[in-house]
């Protein structure tokens, strides 16, 4: 399947994926219960962009100040949509694809952006194979050891991802958010929460001590390079014009939705279970380990048991939609810095530059997982990938503010607001990640 297919097949008197509105409003002519069957790009981004580390913060966002920074939650997720809706617009409206629109903005998008996404890919890959086999780990105590399960993980993203059908992710990763949203959101009804007590929580302060619990959950609510996928996820789905503007909106908007409820939910349980009985979770993914350990004194071992799966769908979507969409960014940066054609079948879903970042996804990191300590590297990737978000919303602006975008579809005062917004809030958030890369080697 080459990229520029649609994967799905319209039915009678639906337009085809390249058909504008005719109108110039973004409708499709498209009745709204047929909307809502096509939405999938969306959920891809929420599988993929809510994994482990988001969780995480959440739970000790929780865990440490109740509901306080709830206002924080729904901040992020307020200002993902923005950052996605807008991606996702200037591909629609623009007919490029996103990196084809950062190298018109100077070539010094190029320069930031090969580096970012290989050191990333290596350091990326590493965690997202441990982070999945973690919960098998606590699942299967007397099975593998982590590294082995890992290793497991990895080959199995890989075969999923290999030959680039969207289609297939699109339905394994939608598998996994139903299965997330179960496992999360079960959790947070047991632990009843307590609706007065949350209220207050939706006023913004900054509790003593939470600067950077803040910082981590207004920007660490689903996914980072992923959003920028966004775009790609639409080529492969079909959705190729302005006429499908107002269905991605939809798409998006559902997508954070199901993210918000996720994270809600993840502040629920710390609030509810850890804030309220004063117990301290470990660090890194092996906090949802020990919440495993407490929903099985709680409620039995089996609740704890279902909720691990929950934590393994979280991860593993985020492994299957960053080995796919993550290619395809590779695939297209490769292809546009060389000058090919955009219909090349190297730069395309499944072509030798897609294959070529899904081999450097799993197999060179397989390395850093017999590493205890691989300095350099996770400087690196902490020095880079510190300022990709803040570069998103940035060059957002440039795109969707200029001739580059339709006037039609160009940004409005509430849009450039947000994306401002998340411009500031993404540089305070990259320079505490690269504070604690750099004073973590010294």
């Amino acid at each position: 399947m080459t990229s520029g297919e649609n994967t799905e097949q319209p039915t009678p008197g639906q337009p085809t994926p390249d058909q504008p509105a005719s109108d110039g409003s973004g409708r499709t002519g498209l009745e709204p219960a047929a909307r809502w069957k096509l939405i999938g790009p969306g959920l891809v981004v929420a599988g993929t962009g809510v994994g482990a580390g988001d969780l995480v913060a959440t739970l000790s966002a929780g865990a440490k100040f109740g509901y306080a920074l709830l206002w924080a939650v729904v901040l992020g997720t307020v200002f993902k949509i923005a950052l996605v809706e807008g991606a996702g617009r200037y591909v629609l409206a623009s007919g490029r694809t996103i990196f084809q629109g950062w190298r018109s903005l100077g070539r010094w998008t190029g320069w930031y952006f090969g580096p970012y996404i290989v050191i990333w890919g290596l350091v990326y890959g590493a965690t997202a194979m441990s982070s999945s086999a973690l919960p098998l780990v606590a699942l299967f105590p007397n099975g593998p050891d982590l590294k082995v399960w890992a290793i497991g993980m990895g080959l199995v993203g890989f075969a999923i991802v290999w030959l680039g059908r969207y289609g297939f992710v699109e339905k394994i990763v939608a598998l996994f958010v139903g299965i997330m949203f179960l496992t999360v959101v079960g959790a947070a009804i047991l632990a009843t929460p307590n609706l007065p007590d949350m209220l207050p929580g939706l006023v913004p302060t900054i509790p003593d001590g939470a600067l950077v619990n803040t910082l981590a959950v207004a920007g660490g609510v689903g996914g980072t390079i992923t959003l920028a996928a966004y775009g790609y996820w639409l080529r492969e789905k079909g959705w190729a014009s302005p006429g499908w503007m107002r269905v991605m909106r939809l798409d998006n908007g559902v997508a954070y939705a199901v993210t918000g409820v996720f994270v809600v939910a993840m502040l629920i349980v710390g609030a509810e279970l850890l804030y309220s009985a004063n117990i301290a979770l470990a660090t890194g993914d092996k906090a949802l380990v020990d919440l495993s350990d407490v929903l099985d004194e709680r409620y039995g071992e089996v609740f704890g048991k279902v909720f691990l799966l929950g934590f393994w769908a979280s991860s593993f979507s985020s492994l299957i939609g960053v080995w796919n969409g993550v290619s395809l960014m590779f695939a297209d940066y490769l292809g546009t810095s060389r000058g090919l054609a955009k219909d090349d079948p190297r730069m395309l879903s499944g072509g030798s530059y897609y294959k070529a970042y899904v081999l450097w996804l799993t197999f060179p990191p397989m390395a850093l997982l017999f590493l205890n300590e691989p300095v350099g590297i996770i400087l690196a990737y902490g020095v880079l990938g510190a300022i990709f978000m803040p570069f998103l919303a940035i060059t957002l602006l440039g795109l969707l503010n200029s001739d580059r975008t339709p006037r039609e579809w160009r940004n409005g005062v509430t849009t450039n607001v947000a994306l401002g917004a998340c411009a500031l809030l993404f540089l305070a958030v990259g320079a505490n990640e690269l504070y604690k890369a750099v004073t973590g080697v010294f």
